[in-house]
């Protein structure tokens, strides 16, 4: 369905291309809220790489990379936003952060991710909630495969670490 909407959207079906949009939402939002840490810069990120996926959808090549290729610009759209935001000068230190639900998988996913190294925390959230696997995390981030893997396998061992010195707190 995904093939069939997708040639559909090149050719300039903005149908197809909002259903296509709906379809990849959730994934986008998982990601982006990974990378930025609050909904309004996560819906700006994702209204910007939405924006970027239509006008340049055209130049995509290959479809079976339509879910990378759309991750890889998501991604640099957190980067420019968090870009940005290092560069502006806040005088009002506690942001106003709407009320919303997340599942509860999602919730402790976050919660068990957050206090890892930004470098951990997105290839782990793309291999394990995104199902992308190392050539295509390695691609989206544009960084060697090698690294992923070693980035990932870092990333499991410090969660690893994390969690036993939690249960050995707990036993005490």
């Amino acid at each position: 369905m995904t093939e069939h909407l997708l040639r559909k959207a090149k050719k300039g079906d903005s149908d197809a291309f909002c259903r296509l949009m709906d379809m990849q939402t959730q994934s986008m939002y998982k990601i982006a809220r990974s990378y930025l840490k609050n909904d309004e810069d996560a819906a700006d990120a994702i209204q910007d790489a939405i924006l970027s996926c239509y006008e340049n959808l055209p130049d995509l090549k290959n479809n079976k990379y339509f879910k990378t290729w759309l991750t890889r610009i998501l991604i640099n759209k957190c980067k420019d936003i968090l870009h940005r935001k290092k560069l502006t000068l806040y005088t009002d230190q506690v942001p106003d952060t709407p009320f919303y639900e997340e599942d509860f998988e999602t919730s402790e996913w976050n919660q068990l991710l957050a206090p890892l190294d930004e470098k951990y925390r997105s290839i782990l959230l793309l291999y394990y909630m995104e199902g992308f696997n190392t050539t295509d995390i390695s691609q989206i981030l544009n960084m060697k495969e090698n690294t992923v893997k070693t980035r990932l396998q870092r990333g499991r061992r410090i969660l690893a670490e994390a969690y036993q010195y939690q249960i050995k707190e707990e036993h005490a």
